[in-house]
């Protein structure tokens, strides 16, 4: 039997709040090469401030190794078998793209909150505003922020609704299979979370947020005077979530979803499975 890398008052904690905090999860210096590496992706000058004209860049994916390594730590990998269940999710070959927010006066355009989308809708619709998410999290087990630079609260954190990913499987429920789009879900999410407390993703580089693919998250403004460096690759699964286990093997992520939705709607079949 492996050791655990997590307690049970802190898995206790992700069920409740949707996230874990991992701090050192990858080394300093393997934050520093791989800024090196990005600064060149931007056009940027890391030294002149006069190039930092935009308030965000986003990079598309980066395959280089030290991103292969960041995501491949295992540590990182104790806390997906904690969170998601051993054998039921993929190693990452990297870590997708890459927004990095610069101190600007100009408002980014993107802090609205949502839940970020896991699968491609019908053919011929492109904008990611249409892809979807279902209350079997199709292509999603969690969602990821590694942190490649020291944030504190003025450098532009993400910020996260505590508790958010319960409402949010209450709303995608009566969706089934289908889901709901990025876009309707934001929205209504957004209502339905209203007042619920709020915390900042800030840490040292080297840091990873775990989140629950239900957690509600949006961007800030940068008014600090470092720029940040941060990824937001998805942890995928080997399959959906199983809300209905009859050997009581629920993963932290399915237990979350199974308080949101009640004892009653784990035991309807008709609920609980579907073509996902």
């Amino acid at each position: 039997m492996r050791n655990r890398l997590f307690t049970d008052g802190e898995i206790e904690g992700f069920v409740q709040d949707g996230f874990i905090r991992l701090e050192n999860t990858f080394p300093s210096e393997t934050a520093a090469e791989a800024r090196e590496m990005l600064w060149r992706e931007t056009g940027c000058d890391a030294q002149d401030k006069a190039t930092w004209t935009r308030p965000v860049i986003r990079l598309g994916n980066c395959p280089q190794e030290i991103f292969r390594k960041a995501a491949n730590t295992p540590k990182l990998h104790a806390a997906h078998d904690d969170l998601v269940g051993a054998g039921r999710w993929i190693p990452r070959d990297g870590l997708g793209g890459f927004a990095i927010r610069f101190p600007h006066p100009d408002e980014p355009g993107d802090t609205g909150w949502h839940v970020d989308a896991s699968f491609a809708p019908e053919e011929g619709v492109d904008s990611h505003l249409y892809w979807k998410i279902n209350v079997w999290s199709k292509g999603r087990a969690l969602l990821m922020l590694f942190l490649f630079t020291d944030v504190y609260e003025n450098d532009a954190p993400t910020r996260i609704r505590l508790g958010s990913h319960l409402p949010v499987a209450r709303l995608l429920a009566p969706a089934g299979d289908q889901g709901m789009t990025a876009l309707e879900l934001g929205l209504s999410a957004a209502d339905a979370t209203a007042g619920m407390p709020e915390t900042l993703a800030t840490g040292k580089a080297g840091t990873v947020y775990l989140c629950h693919p239900f957690l509600l998250h949006a961007a800030r403004p940068h008014r600090g005077s470092v720029p940040r460096f941060l990824a937001q690759p998805p942890l995928y699964p080997r399959g959906p979530l199983e809300l209905m286990r009859t050997d009581g093997r629920h993963s932290p992520v399915e237990r979350a979803v199974v308080l949101a939705l009640g004892a009653e709607w784990n035991h309807e079949p008709d609920k609980c499975h579907g073509s996902r």
